[in-house]
């Protein structure tokens, strides 16, 4: 099987050159579907919308907090005869306040580059998901092509032993065989049949996986061959640290790296500023002003453990992104191995495996209607045939779906 890219890009540009280049309701070919999977899956919209939000959020990261506005009344007699009055003690003010909280400079910068890691982290996402989607779609549409594969290869055998019986009922009238072999072929005919209709299902289902990606035109007739890249293993396993798998650890690590930046500027606390407009009823106005600042004076109770807290998730991140890097390389060499064997296994059964099959049902054909070998043979020869046939096509599908998974897990 030829292979070709996989990872073709997800966009609406990309959708419109596919629809553009081929007639209206062609066939569905690998690429198309692949576009029309990026297109429809809403696991994307999800990963777009937090991309979206956390990009929007952006600005407010470094912010300052909105200021507050307090109107009061001070110094308001409650007793005496001018209690509850707000213009006969001279003592007595209408207050009109406007305060500012400041954050310090260290911790707005630590909250900025969360932000921005967060965004990085939300993009990193939406390629992973973006991955799993092609290759969940190209999954999918292989099913329906090796599937289809082995349904007409169950269909080309179901008309040759249909061929078969009309010849012996001819052959059984003129005496040059018996009754019982056309018995035998019906008998063929029933096994066939069961798997075919084995095969049926197989192609319903796929048919259905293929529709939950694309949409109804997962019905549609196939297209060509899937176009997979070939397999570099050199490639794969020294380029590990920059396949996407591992992309949103890079993020994740600048976003523990900012909480603990957060966390260590909660030492130097915060302060806030506030002016004060009073107006007194007998007197002149006057304006206020005044600064507070933050006495973080119980650091090894309260600022310490947090940030030592952040100094283990920061920990914790980069052990997850150790374990996964392992698992990674774990999982392609297992990968790389299987492939091998897959293939090593379908060159022998597409090639001399398979001319071997044919070469006996020839020979053991041309003994029987040389009246030298009974029909038995030539069906347990075609039978054969038939399984070696089926072996290379299950061979065929389990070689390009690994690659399928090997692009998937190399994709930078």
């Amino acid at each position: 099987m030829h292979l070709s890219v996989l990872h073709a890009p997800c966009g609406a540009w990309l959708v419109a050159l596919v629809f553009a280049a081929a007639p209206a309701r062609a066939d569905l070919g690998h690429a198309e579907a692949l576009a029309l999977a990026c297109e429809a899956a809403p696991s994307l919209r999800a990963q777009h919308a937090s991309v979206a939000g956390s990009t929007a959020a952006l600005p407010a990261a470094a912010s300052l907090p909105d200021p507050r506005l307090s109107v009061g009344v001070e110094n308001l007699p409650i007793a005496g005869a001018d209690r509850f009055n707000l213009t006969r003690d001279t003592a007595t003010m209408q207050r009109l306040a406007l305060m500012q909280e400041v954050p310090n400079r260290a911790k707005r910068e630590a909250r900025l580059q969360g932000a921005q890691a967060r965004v990085e982290r939300d993009r990193a996402a939406l390629a992973l998901a973006t991955l799993a989607v092609q290759r969940d779609a190209s999954l999918a549409w292989l099913s329906v092509h090796f599937a289809q594969q082995r349904g007409a290869l169950v269909e080309a055998f179901v008309r040759e032993n249909r061929l078969l019986q009309d010849t012996l009922a001819a052959r059984i009238a003129g005496g040059s065989a018996q009754p019982a072999e056309l018995t035998m072929a019906r008998q063929d005919a029933l096994v066939i049949a069961d798997r075919s209709d084995d095969f049926a299902r197989e192609l319903r289902r796929a048919r259905a996986e293929l529709r939950r990606w694309v949409g109804p035109r997962g019905d549609e007739p196939l297209a060509g061959d899937a176009q997979l890249p070939p397999v570099d293993r050199e490639a794969l396993l020294h380029d590990a640290e920059r396949h996407a798998e591992l992309a949103p650890y890079e993020p994740m690590r600048a976003m523990a790296r900012a909480e603990l930046a957060e966390a260590d500027a909660e030492r130097r606390g915060d302060w806030s500023w506030e002016i004060a407009y009073n107006r007194r009823p007998r007197y002149d106005d006057m304006l206020s002003f005044q600064v507070s600042i933050d006495l973080p004076w119980q650091r090894e109770r309260r600022q310490q453990p947090m940030a030592d807290a952040k100094r283990r998730e920061l920990e914790r991140v980069e052990a997850e992104r150790d374990d996964t890097l392992r698992r990674h390389l774990a999982e392609m060499e297992s990968m790389l191995a299987e492939l091998d064997g897959v293939e090593a296994q379908f060159a022998r059964a597409d090639g001399p495996a398979r001319a071997l099959a044919a070469e006996r049902v020839s020979l053991t054909l041309a003994s029987y209607q040389a009246g030298r070998a009974d029909l038995s043979a030539v069906l347990v020869a075609r039978t054969q045939a038939l399984d070696i046939r089926l072996r290379a096509i299950d061979l065929d599908a389990q070689r390009a779906a690994l690659r399928v998974r090997l692009a998937t897990l190399a994709a930078e």
